[in-house]
């Protein structure tokens, strides 16, 4: 499949390039945090997404982990990874399993993997084994980079690919895979796990992420869909609602997060996000869900500080926890802010 060009720029210059900057601790307001941890995190370091049966998931886990460590509350850093190492860390190749029940028993009620969830864990440990000088954390990053690269990035018809999960999504697995989910593309994290495990080309991943992202341009908002299947031309996969919705809202902030200022890149989401809605029907291109939470409402309002210089909307700089999953996107987005673009705070 041919790549397609990007404003005639590389993936690399559009994401800033393997030397941009690691994401700094510090950079999530001690009060902030302490909001968060005391309405999503509890007393064993396992981060609860109330808005999803109080399960916990790898990406769960992951983001707490993220966060904590740019909040610099190494207390709570080791709490997390506590909680994840040995209730997450069980399957035999290194990855963690994906979700774990408090009400079911055994509380791990499926053992598959999720990329997306892996890759935040095996970042965050990255980051704060640099930044507090534990080897121990940057030996299970390591670990967990290696697995990834190993098991979840794939070559398919010339592209490097990650999978959502060890089983279930690949070509042949599926009639219509391999299936990705462009959202689970944590582009910030790849040259830190490039040091890591140099045997996967993750700059390649990141390379065909970017391409992914423009080819899968469907429907009248030009939005990829949540589930994308690539068994041919990009187009919505078999079995999963056809919308973009909240897995793939993350895109754009991950874009940012890397470092992506391109405004062809971008605009899109911006555009949607702030007119549309939350879920979008990709056929349609109507409304579903409304984008009301200052979580969501966070990511447009970056693009458009990045982008025209426009000040954030003072409810989005407030934090105020509400659910797990737009909390979380909104102290990523307010992290983001405070290291990179202050005067969008100001």
């Amino acid at each position: 499949m041919r790549k397609l060009c990007i404003t005639l720029a590389s993936a690399a210059a559009i994401l800033g390039g393997a030397s941009a900057a690691s994401a700094q601790s510090g950079t999530i307001n001690p009060a902030d945090w302490a909001a968060y941890k005391s309405r999503f995190i509890d007393e064993g370091g396992r981060v609860i997404d109330d808005a999803n049966a109080h399960i916990s998931h790898s990406e769960g886990q992951g983001y707490g982990l993220l966060l904590s460590y740019l909040a610099d509350n190494r207390a709570d850093f080791d709490l997390i990874w506590s909680f994840t190492r040995t209730e997450f860390m069980l399957r035999d190749d290194g990855l963690a399993v994906w979700k774990w029940d408090p009400s079911a028993t055994p509380h791990v009620t499926d053992a598959n993997n999720a990329s997306d969830g892996d890759i935040l864990i095996a970042y965050a440990l990255a980051l704060a084994g640099k930044a507090w000088a534990r080897n121990d954390l940057t030996s299970a990053a390591t670990s967990i980079a290696r697995a990834t690269g190993k098991i979840s990035v794939v070559e398919n018809q010339g592209r490097s690919l990650l999978l959502p999960g060890a089983k279930g999504f690949s070509a042949d697995e599926r009639s219509d895979g391999p299936i990705v989910n462009l959202s689970y593309w944590v582009f910030e994290a790849f040259p830190v796990l490039a040091e890591l495990a140099p045997e996967t080309d993750w700059a390649g991943l990141s390379d065909e992420g970017t391409q992914l992202i423009v080819s899968a341009r469907l429907g009248p908002k030009k939005l990829p869909p949540d589930w994308l299947s690539l068994k041919t031309r990009p187009k919505p996969a078999t079995g999963f609602a056809a919308e973009f919705s909240y897995n793939a809202i993350r895109i754009p902030l991950y874009l940012l997060r890397a470092g992506s200022r391109d405004a062809a890149l971008l605009e899109p989401f911006r555009a949607a996000m702030t007119n549309s809605g939350a879920t979008i029907d990709i056929a349609t291109g109507d409304p579903r869900d409304t984008l009301s939470d200052a979580g969501y409402r966070i990511i447009p309002a970056l693009i458009s500080c990045v982008l025209e210089g426009e000040k954030l909307p003072i409810d989005t700089k407030t934090f105020a926890p509400t659910l797990y999953y737009p909390s979380t996107l909104q102290l990523l987005g307010l992290s983001f802010a405070a290291e990179k673009h202050p005067e969008c705070l100001s």
